[in-house]
């Protein structure tokens, strides 16, 4: 009877985390997106340190690019560059409150016309 007993436990205690095990997709230019961004023409960003940070120094590094992480990342870079393959690059963080207010509806803008469409369905005439 425990064998049964210990299996009928172990299946409810795996059920939760099985089902917990929930992916969340987000694309640049939405709140909450983390990464690269491409500051292009956008206005100039607020930056959260002055000068960019690099981790692995090289003879020749890339040109810097443009982060939008979460609270903490930037302070403790080393543990997080490997995330956004940028260890070895000059990293520029910028402010969250400049990507919400400043970056995402001006790319919403700029992007508006590939998001035009989508979740609507054309009605066929019978």
């Amino acid at each position: 009877m425990k064998p049964y007993l210990m299996t009928a436990v172990l299946a409810l205690t795996a059920a939760p985390l099985a089902s917990a095990d929930v992916g969340v997709s987000l694309s640049i230019g939405e709140p909450g997106f983390y990464g690269h961004i491409d500051i292009g023409d956008y206005p100039r960003p607020r930056l959260i340190y002055r000068e960019p940070v690099i981790i692995h120094r090289v003879d020749a590094p890339p040109p810097p690019v443009y982060l939008h992480v979460p609270p903490g990342h930037a302070r403790h870079w080393a543990d997080h560059c490997h995330k956004y393959h940028a260890c070895n690059q000059r990293v520029y963080f910028v402010e969250n409150d400049w990507y919400e207010q400043i970056y995402v509806p001006e790319y919403r803008k700029k992007h508006a016309h590939k998001h035009k469409g989508k979740g609507k369905h054309k009605k066929h005439k019978d």
